[in-house]
């Protein structure tokens, strides 16, 4: 037996996850915990300005590598705050595992009005896959494990211990062997595996299909099942997309990529669902990126293949017509040793189909990026960013509509290289997504492409990207507004309300952080500007100031929107952009 404290006892169960990073800010029932994690070398910790943004990395780390990190509250208000960035790791699937301090066992559960009361397992219960009060230190060990399994185990998700302070500096007594223990002797490293039966079923449907459409969504990232995607791809030989959470699983330079995103992603897609004759979707939940007047995109005469690591998701939001519970990476490597021994016809003819269309979408906008009007078009800035931006570059796609733009015109060469967020559409995620993976990769250029209304919401992480020597680059669409409501409100009903955000300097702001700040109004100056902030070595804002300009696909997502409204009408809060985009 070994005496330590809770803190202690805590941190040492974090080393065999390989917890690379704690986010938090310093509190006195914390103290703590972060005496012992200063003391553990493996771990790392970062000072964030706000706890949202401490979920927020700790989602970028999921999303961008598979490996869990911690993020900190400290009681009440401290842990309340977490909610403002715990959605975008619960909503997205990404592992997490919070810590929240609180007042002793005599005060708390039920509360008795110390200050910073919270019962704050009810507040991040709905928000997570699992949480647990710790009433006990002895039981860390099972309780900590417990965390991992929940966390790492089928759909990943975040989970949550409550430790109150005396379970945190209070002695107790451990087996030394409960530290000793191995991840894969108290939890599943590897998701479930299809039955043998139900693969050959799906080859010999892909095997006969003559107009099958491939689907790669989050799962297939998260099951580090991207180059056998690949290769089933090049066995069939077919059109294939991604959803936004599985990005560059398709490159944007293959011969079969039509498209990404889901349904923001351009015509093809929408051809693609309505033509085929057979869906192959892996790892996609069919989420409402995958939604056309309110309800899962038209799959015309076609069978669909859903393969997914979470049972719930099969039949959930479409039917399917043989749904496989599997892990991603088991699913594709027997899938493609079915495939091996079979014919496979040319489908030739039906990919040439679909990249003409994806070709004619392109031109079309080409044609948005030619525009010279004396305030930068979105399309123009987007264009010449996809064509400067290092090809090794990190990027973050923060904002409403900001993301489209993005999601079009910035080549994707492989998966977790760009980063989306499309569980929560949580705005603001940009600049601590940013910060998180310039700790992971610090030889990498990491940029954050956001809307002047998404970053206002974490610009004050600014501060802790300077603290930590951080140099990642935030370039802003700034349109002044809150674009997309600006122009519904005019277009449903003829007025602007709360919806300008005119008169900020952003460049100014960042040189107040102490970070490298100027303003872009013309395309000739992005390039220039891009070096300079490259050359600081500090981070950056780059205040780009463009025109607001529907892009083509709002059509597409306002119908996306219209869930409940009868199909073919022009009701519902999104109508006026149907009409006019």
């Amino acid at each position: 037996m070994i005496e330590m404290t809770g803190a202690e006892a805590l941190t040492r169960l974090l080393v065999p996850e390989a917890v690379p990073f704690v986010f938090g800010i310093a509190g006195g029932k914390l103290n703590p915990l972060l005496h012992a994690i200063s003391r553990e070398p493996s771990i790392r910790y970062l000072g964030v300005r706000h706890e949202a943004a401490g979920p927020l990395m700790g989602a970028a780390v999921a999303a961008a590598t598979g490996q869990i990190c911690v993020a900190l509250g400290e009681m009440g208000p401290g842990s309340s705050n977490l909610i403002g960035g715990l959605g975008t790791a619960y909503n997205n699937n990404l592992p997490l595992l919070l810590i929240t301090s609180n007042n002793h066992l005599t005060a708390s559960y039920p509360n008795r009005g110390m200050f910073m009361d919270l019962d704050t397992h009810a507040l991040l219960k709905p928000l997570t896959k699992w949480s647990a009060v710790v009433h006990d230190g002895r039981r860390l060990p099972d309780l900590v494990r417990d965390a991992f399994r929940q966390a790492l185990t089928g759909r990943r998700g975040p989970v949550h211990l409550d430790i109150p302070q005396e379970i945190l500096g209070g002695r107790f007594d451990f087996d030394e062997q409960a530290f000793a223990l191995k991840p894969e002797h108290y939890r599943s490293l590897e998701g479930p595996r299809a039955p043998a039966g139900q693969i050959e079923r799906a080859a010999a449907m892909l095997a006969t299909a003559k107009r099958p459409l491939l689907v790669a969504g989050g799962g297939v990232v998260s099951a580090n099942a991207g180059d056998l995607f690949r290769t089933l791809l090049d066995l069939v030989r077919t059109p294939a997309l991604t959803t936004q959470m599985g990005i560059g699983t398709v490159p944007s330079n293959s011969a079969y990529f039509i498209g990404q995103g889901g349904i923001i992603g351009g015509d093809a897609i929408q051809a693609a669902f309505k033509d085929a004759d057979l869906i192959l979707a892996i790892g996609c939940r069919f989420s409402s990126w995958l939604w056309d007047d309110g309800g899962a995109l038209s799959k015309g005469d076609a069978e669909l293949i859903n393969i997914n690591i979470d049972p719930m998701s099969l039949g959930a939001n479409t039917p399917h017509a043989l749904g496989i519970w599997a892990d991603a990476a088991s699913a594709l490597e027997d899938l493609i040793t079915a495939l091996g021994t079979r014919t496979i016809p040319d489908r030739s003819e039906w990919l040439a189909h679909l990249r003409i269309i994806h070709a004619g979408y392109r031109t079309k906008l080409d044609r948005l990026s030619e525009d010279d009007g004396a305030v930068l078009h979105p399309a123009r800035l987007g264009s010449a960013l996809g064509k400067l931006l290092p090809q090794d570059a990190l990027i973050a796609y923060d904002g409403g509509h900001t993301s489209f733009w993005s999601n079009d015109l910035t080549p994707a060469p492989l998966e977790r290289t760009r980063f989306h967020e499309p569980g929560m559409c949580q705005l603001g995620f940009g600049t601590p997504y940013a910060v998180a993976l310039k700790l992971l990769y610090p030889d990498r250029p990491v940029f954050n492409i956001c809307g002047d209304g998404a970053f206002g919401f974490t610009l004050s992480e600014l501060d802790t990207a300077r603290r930590y020597g951080l140099p990642i680059i935030n370039i802003i669409h700034n349109n002044a507004s809150w674009g997309v409501i600006k122009m519904g409100q005019r277009r449903s009903f003829d007025f602007s309300f709360g919806a300008d955000l005119e008169g900020t300097d952003y460049a100014e702001i960042a040189r107040g952080f102490g970070c490298h700040g100027e303003v872009v109004t013309t395309v000739e100056e992005v390039e220039p500007a891009l070096q300079r902030a490259m050359a600081s070595g500090l981070p950056a804002v780059i205040d780009c100031r463009v025109r607001f300009e529907a892009h083509p696909s709002m059509p597409y997502f306002a119908r996306m929107n219209a869930f409940g409204y009868t199909k073919g009408t022009s009701a519902g809060p999104h109508a006026a952009l149907v009409k006019g985009a």
